[in-house]
């Protein structure tokens, strides 16, 4: 609001109102304007409060979640290196296992 427009609106005031009666509306414009601020300040308390609550929340979920995550890394891990573990097994099973079978057969060729 410009000057013009304030001068333009207690001109008129003045026309319905009387001078006798300004202060009056003034000190009950003074009252509601506080308690508007009152209630606008309350209300970002309030805002900020529950929003802190749920940055809480959102912590505690994220750290859950990684702990379900390392548990599950971890997990498989061990099983990986099993695997690997008895996949040498296995591996060095059938190594022994076809060179017992090439000498073998070296034997049988040596021997015809």
């Amino acid at each position: 609001m410009g000057g013009g427009e304030i001068v333009l609106i207690i001109f008129i005031a003045l026309l319905f109102f009387g001078s006798k009666a300004i202060p009056d509306i003034a000190k009950t414009l003074g009252k509601a304007m506080r308690e508007f601020q009152k209630a606008t300040n309350e209300i970002k308390r309030e805002i900020n409060e529950s929003g802190s609550g749920i940055g809480n929340d959102i912590r505690d979920i994220k750290s859950t979640f990684q702990n379900a995550q390392s548990d599950i890394q971890e997990g498989i891990r061990t099983h990986t290196s099993e695997i690997e573990k008895d996949i040498q097994e296995i591996k060095s099973d059938v190594t022994k296992g076809t060179d017992n079978i090439t000498t073998t057969i070296s034997n049988e060729v040596k021997m015809d």
